[in-house]
C-alpha cells in the first residue's frame, strides 16, 4: 500500500499537471466498492468545478474544489485513497485506457486524469465542507478533511513524545496506528526504527526520552529522504506520470531478510508483528 512519501509524490506531480484546470467531463465505473459518495452524486458534484489544489492528508489525496455557486472559496474536496494498487494518472484522451478503470475526469485543458486500481481497495469520496471556506490560492492551509492523526512531517517533538506516553504495545505496531501518525506504514517504520536504534518490538509506553528524540528525526529525515527520490515502488506504485519511485534503492532493512547490515554486517531478520513483516538489525537496533 503506497505510504506518506508515495501519496506525497503523487499529490505534487497531480498538482502541477492539473491546478486550475476545470472538470468538464466525468465518467465513473460501475464498480459501486469503490465509491464512499453514491456515483451519481459524486458525478454531479465534481462536474464544473475548478480544481484549486491537490494535496496530500495522512495517506489521502484531497482536491480542493470550487464549484460555481462557491463564491467565498473551496466547498467540496475530492478525497481520493490509492489502497493497494491506485493509481491517479494525467494523460492525453488518445492515450488507450488502462483496464480496471473506474474514474476519468476530463479537463479544460484537453487532458484526462483517471484513477485505476486492479484490486479495487482505493476509495473515492466527496467531503463537504460545512460552513467552512478557503481563499482559492494553492497556497491555502489544509483545512476541511484532516484525517484520523497527527502529521509525522510537522508534529513537534512534544506532541510527538505524547503519542506514546502509557501505550503497551510495540513501538512498530503503534508507528502503524493511522489514529496516532497518519502517513507511516511498513517501509517507512521499519527503515526509521533502524536509524533510530530501536527494536521493533520494544514497549512504546517505555522508551527513554533520547530514543523518541532519535525516532522523531529519523522518521522526519527517513520520510522527506523518500518523497525527494520519489517514494519506494516495491509493488505497483508509480507517480503521476506512470514513473516508478528510487527510495527502495536506499532502503537499509526492509525486504532484506538475510542480507547483511549496511552498518554492522549482521543478517538482517525478519519477524511478524501484529500481522506485519518487520524487518531490523538484532546488533544495530536495541
Amino acid at each position: 500500500m503506497p505510504e506518506l512519501p508515495e501519496v506525497e509524490t503523487v499529490a505534487n506531480g497531480v498538482n502541477d499537471r492539473v491546478r486550475g484546470q476545470r472538470i468538464e467531463s466525468v465518467w465513473l465505473s460501475s464498480k459501486p466498492q469503490t465509491f464512499k459518495t453514491p456515483a451519481a452524486e459524486m458525478e454531479q458534484d465534481l462536474a464544473g468545478c475548478r480544481i484549486i489544489q491537490v494535496r496530500r492528508v495522512g495517506k489521502h489525496i484531497v482536491f480542493d474544489l470550487e464549484n460555481g455557486d462557491a463564491r467565498s472559496g473551496v466547498l467540496l474536496q475530492w478525497i481520493v485513497h490509492l489502497g493497494m494498487t491506485g493509481r491517479l494518472l494525467v494523460c492525453s484522451p488518445e492515450v488507450p485506457l488502462p483496464a480496471h478503470t473506474h474514474a476519468v475526469l476530463g479537463l479544460s485543458s484537453g487532458r484526462e486524469l483517471r484513477f485505476v486500481d486492479p484490486r479495487r481497495f482505493g476509495r473515492l469520496a466527496i467531503f463537504r465542507m460545512e460552513n467552512e471556506s478557503v481563499e482559492p490560492s494553492h497556497q491555502s492551509t489544509a483545512q476541511g478533511f484532516q484525517g484520523p492523526g497527527q502529521e509525522p512531517l510537522s508534529i513537534a517533538l512534544a506532541d510527538f513524545q505524547k503519542l506514546f506516553r502509557g501505550r503497551h504495545l510495540p513501538i512498530k505496531s503503534a508507528l502503524l496506528n493511522q489514529k496516532l501518525l497518519h502517513g507511516v506504514g511498513n517501509i517507512y517504520a521499519d527503515e526509521s526504527l533502524f536509524r533510530a536504534g530501536i527494536r521493533p518490538k520494544r514497549i512504546a509506553g517505555r522508551l527513554r526520552k533520547a530514543e523518541l528524540e532519535r525516532l522523531h528525526v529519523s522518521i522526519q529525515t527517513v520520510l522527506r529522504e523518500a518523497i525527494k527520490l520519489g517514494g519506494s515502488s516495491v509493488s505497483d506504485y508509480v507517480d503521476a506520470d506512470g514513473v516508478r519511485g528510487f527510495f527502495q534503492l536506499q532502503h537499509r532493512v526492509y525486504m532484506r531478510t538475510g542480507q547483511p547490515c549496511l552498518v554492522c554486517g549482521t543478517p538482517i531478520r525478519k519477524i511478524v508483528l501484529g500481522g506485519r513483516s518487520t524487518h531490523y538489525c538484532p546488533h544495530c537496533q536495541r
